[in-house]
């Protein structure tokens, strides 16, 4: 069976909730989810202070990410780009660079902002820099999601990867909307069919 991992690193929630639906979109398409996150960088009793929701999704580590065949990653935006924490991981990923361990594999991106205009391309387009030179194939969120064209509500949604607006201005916070989980929900199918297409090509070479 395909697997995926959707990995991630949220501090309010939002973007946890958008993995979820990442990978129920994986599991509609007949693929196997593992959801994991990144390790917090925040001091607990800063985390703590500032509000920042529990979660108990097993921790991912870097020697694990060969094994999937397709990954998954959601980030919040800081300041135009991904947060620290998902970065710090990344970043110790140097050994599988070495091996070309992650060539040939799917990677794909989502994310959330505190804004309409709050950086989303900007972080869903500069992590995808790091999945290229990790030799992955990159896979976005298509125009054929066509909850990316409404214009009668506020939404997140780039063809880059599915976004959510953690809150605005009238109402303070504000969790993903249903467009908003639909969008995650059919990149995760998307990854799923095109890592399955991939591995199955994979398995035959190597049987050639």
């Amino acid at each position: 069976m395909t697997r995926i991992l959707v990995l991630y690193y949220s501090s309010y929630g939002h973007v946890a909730r958008m993995a979820q639906a990442v990978a129920a979109g994986v599991r509609e398409a007949g693929a196997s989810a593992v959801l994991k996150r990144v390790a917090e960088l925040v001091p607990p009793e800063v985390a703590q202070r500032a509000g920042y929701a529990r979660d108990d999704v097993p921790l991912a580590r870097v020697d694990e990410l060969p094994e999937y065949d397709g990954i998954v990653i959601g980030t919040p935006t800081r300041f135009g780009t991904m947060a620290a924490q998902m970065k710090n991981f990344l970043d110790q990923a140097g050994g599988l660079w070495m091996r070309d361990a992650l060539v040939g594999r799917v990677g794909s991106v989502f994310t959330s902002t505190g804004s309409q205009h709050g950086g989303q391309e900007a972080t869903l387009l500069s992590t995808q820099i790091v999945l290229q030179h990790l030799g992955m194939v990159v896979v976005g969120l298509p125009y054929a999601f066509k909850g990316q064209l409404r214009m009668d509500e506020i939404t997140g949604g780039t063809p880059y990867g599915a976004s959510t607006l953690a809150q605005n201005e009238d109402d303070g916070d504000r969790l993903p909307s249903e467009n908003e989980l639909a969008g995650a929900r059919y990149q995760g199918r998307y990854v799923a069919q095109i890592a399955e297409a991939l591995a199955g090509a994979r398995a035959r070479q190597r049987a050639a």
